[in-house]
């Protein structure tokens, strides 16, 4: 019995119109070959075969002097130390939080790798242990940072700052790892009124900006009684339509392209944002904004 099987290609998903960069960048499919020329390495996304540097995953090439390695346009997040990321704990166990980082393996966060209450530097206790799902519980969101890769892709996470920790009224936004592009800092107040955390891991938070200096609550209070102004609601809405966009043309996401895109959309209401024309719109116009600052 014959059927049609119909496969979209990955060239096919993505719109490299939209890409950075003056010319479209060469996307490679898995098995493809990349070069058969001798001197170069192999980096991450590629293989060797009979002498040939071959693509694993469907992305773009990026070479760095004789090293070949190829970005794929979605995948799993692979930490590095450092990293910021915004998380979702999914389990309590001794000692330790099991949280969801959107990578491979569920990560770990431990009792003594957060802030006590008040700030309070002591070693923690069979109390502190009892008490471990007064400060986090299943459910909750977190921010944090990458404190060490484990050698099974395991992260061990650490939230030793007051910037770090529960996170309390927002929206969530989930994107491509690979579009999240890599800064300073991920910790952003926007002008338009909104607080932004860019996770490495391709989870971005939006909230109302709040004063984060007060050490009481060692990063595990919530504002979960605060009543949101319908402004400041509407304007979280309009960003999180803004990452879709730039998300959905595969733009990178950071706080300038967020902005720029932003200012692109006041021309739009904010349940017109996710039709496609405007989608496309808002990501050249942002793209031409982003060109003309460089």
């Amino acid at each position: 019995m014959a059927s049609n099987v119909m496969i979209r290609l990955a060239s096919d998903r993505a719109n490299l119109s939209l890409l950075s960069g003056e010319s479209n960048p060469r996307l490679f499919t898995p098995g493809e070959v990349i070069t058969s020329q001798q001197g170069f390495m192999r980096g991450h996304g590629t293989y060797m075969e009979d002498e040939d540097i071959k693509s694993s995953v469907a992305g773009v090439m990026v070479q760095v002097n004789k090293l070949i390695t190829v970005k794929p346009l979605k995948g799993r997040y692979v930490g590095e130390i450092g990293d910021v990321i915004v998380a979702r704990v999914t389990d309590v166990q001794q000692k330790r939080w099991k949280v969801d980082t959107n990578s491979r393996l569920d990560s770990i966060l431990l009792l003594s790798s957060v802030n006590l209450p008040g700030g309070e530097l002591r070693r923690r206790g069979v109390e502190d242990e009892q008490q471990m799902r007064k400060y986090l519980q299943e459910g909750d969101l977190i921010s944090a940072e990458v404190q060490n890769v484990h050698s099974d892709g395991v992260l061990s996470l650490h939230t030793r700052s007051l910037k770090y920790g529960k996170l309390g009224q927002g929206i969530l936004v989930k994107v491509f790892p690979s579009l999240i592009k890599r800064r300073k800092t991920h910790f952003h107040n926007l002008p338009c009124g909104a607080s932004i955390i860019l996770g490495n891991n391709g989870f971005i938070w939006i909230s109302p900006i709040v004063n984060t200096e007060s050490e009481e609550g060692g990063g595990f209070t919530q504002n979960l009684e605060e009543a949101i102004s319908k402004q400041d609601r509407d304007v979280i809405s309009r960003l999180r339509n803004c990452i879709l966009a730039l998300a959905n043309c595969k733009m990178l996401l950071y706080d300038t392209s967020i902005l720029y895109a932003y200012e692109e959309s006041l021309k739009y209401e904010v349940h017109e944002l996710l039709h496609q024309e405007s989608m496309f719109d808002i990501a050249f116009l942002t793209r031409h904004k982003l060109r003309l600052q460089e």
